[in-house]
């Protein structure tokens, strides 16, 4: 039984009541709210952003001579190859195999696959322009989060043909067809068709990152080298194609895209040129501190190098990167940073004349205006 209240009580306990909520927060934050402590001393970001500037970064850039800088890309190299798992020892047969063949007005499309590893398969797609001359200097294309290769190569998310380049991405290897050059588009591990059966259940655009990047952790590789040996297994692919001229690759892609193709251009010596979009930053400013999908980390790479040093791996051959002013996941003042800091590596070896960027007026998004005429520039010079 509850005791009764006379009316004094019941209007003393009224007022109490309304004076509480008059001093309590309009919106409870959390557990600290209103206690006597720096709130800052909770926060792990900050924690974390402390501790970069302790980072080793035992292999950052610092040659003076261009001896020492091929020195340095040498050892750089060797230790970012161990730092994303390694790649396999040998290479099995492609396997490769043709599932489609259309016309379009300016160019040709074939669809294909091909075994990377044994038991994983590869989707494709290659354009070839009808104008010029076989055989074609060759970009590998990659595209970013998303649906995949589709969304790249003017498929909508109805299978159906489009011409209006829609998207962040705006079907930027029908750009680069139309420049000239072939473009081969790649189905990114864990995009697309490459998903495992419960995350396609989730529709098109939600990807199998999480668990497959996870799992090479958890075997002590990484979703970045299983990607660059998926684009290392695209130019043994276009090794066997006639019409393609091996001996002039490129690559490009944008976002998770601009990762591959830093990363492969780093570290196969057979890509010849390369454009990153929306990707080169700090670690510091983007990958380190702000929220990305599981496949962007190398765990233990700031032990060693930046990611402006993994960039000037790509050195003497021709690269350009471009961001938008109002990338947020890419901060454009870091874009600025790394890109200065890349460009000291081509200093070191003469060749400031195949090194270039531009900053747009945009977000996170494809551009091209610059990056593709610099690609055809470089991958159609004359023998």
């Amino acid at each position: 039984m509850f005791a009764k209240l006379s009316r004094r009580q019941a209007g003393l306990a009224a007022a109490g009541f309304t004076a509480y909520a008059q001093q309590a927060p309009s919106t409870y934050a959390g557990p600290l709210d209103g206690a006597p402590v720096d709130l800052s001393k909770f926060d792990p970001v900050a924690w974390t952003l402390a501790r970069y500037k302790d980072a080793p970064l035992k292999m950052t850039f610092k040659a003076d001579s261009r001896k020492s800088a091929e020195a340095w890309q040498k050892r750089l190299r060797s230790k970012v190859t161990q730092l994303v798992g390694g790649f396999p020892a040998s290479r099995g047969p492609l396997l490769a195999q043709t599932l489609e063949k259309r016309e379009f007005g300016a160019y040709r499309r074939e669809k294909f696959i091909f075994e990377s590893r044994p038991g994983l398969y590869v989707l494709g797609y290659l354009l070839t322009p009808k104008n010029g001359a076989a055989p074609y200097a060759t970009v590998v294309c990659i595209p970013g989060h998303g649906r995949g290769v589709d969304d790249i190569a003017g498929i909508d998310d109805k299978g159906r043909d489009r011409t209006d380049k829609a998207g962040y991405q705006h079907d930027f290897a029908i750009q680069v067809v139309e420049q000239g050059m072939a473009a081969v588009a790649i189905e990114p591990m864990a995009f697309g068709c490459r998903r495992d059966a419960r995350t396609k259940k989730g529709g098109l655009g939600r990807s199998a990152c999480q668990p497959t990047a996870g799992a090479a952790l958890l075997l002590g590789e990484t979703m970045i080298g299983w990607r660059v040996w998926d684009v290392m297994r695209t130019i043994d692919w276009i090794e066997t194609r006639a019409e393609l001229n091996a001996k002039r690759v490129g690559v490009t892609g944008i976002s998770g895209g601009g990762t591959i193709t830093v990363f492969s251009a780093a570290l196969e010596p057979r890509i010849q040129a390369a454009f990153s979009s929306g990707y080169l930053c700090t670690f510091r400013d983007s990958i380190f501190s702000l929220a990305h999908c599981i496949d962007n980390y190398v765990p233990g790479i700031l032990e060693w190098a930046e990611m402006y040093d993994v960039a000037g791996l790509i050195a003497p051959r021709p690269y350009f990167a471009e961001s938008g002013a109002r990338d947020d996941i890419f901060p454009v003042a870091a874009f600025r940073d790394s890109f200065s800091r890349v460009r000291r590596v081509y200093e070191a070896l003469g060749a400031t004349d195949r090194i270039d960027h531009e900053v747009f007026e945009g977000e996170h998004s494809w551009h091209g205006v610059k990056g593709i005429p610099f690609l055809a520039k470089h991958l159609l010079r004359p023998a």
